[in-house]
């Protein structure tokens, strides 16, 4: 499939986000923000105790 195809099938199917999928999306950015944060301390406290 190209790309002219796939934008074709997009263009003719505007699809809005419902605030549902929206909140979703936005709680699985935290959890990931989360992780990250939560591994930075974790590798900075192992750090400090050499």
């Amino acid at each position: 499939m190209t790309l002219a195809t796939k934008q074709s099938k997009n263009a003719t199917k505007p699809r809005r986000k419902s605030k549902r999928e929206r909140r979703v999306k936005v709680i699985i950015y935290i959890m990931i923000f989360a992780m990250v944060l939560s591994a930075l301390t974790t590798g900075l406290a192992i750090f400090a105790n050499f």
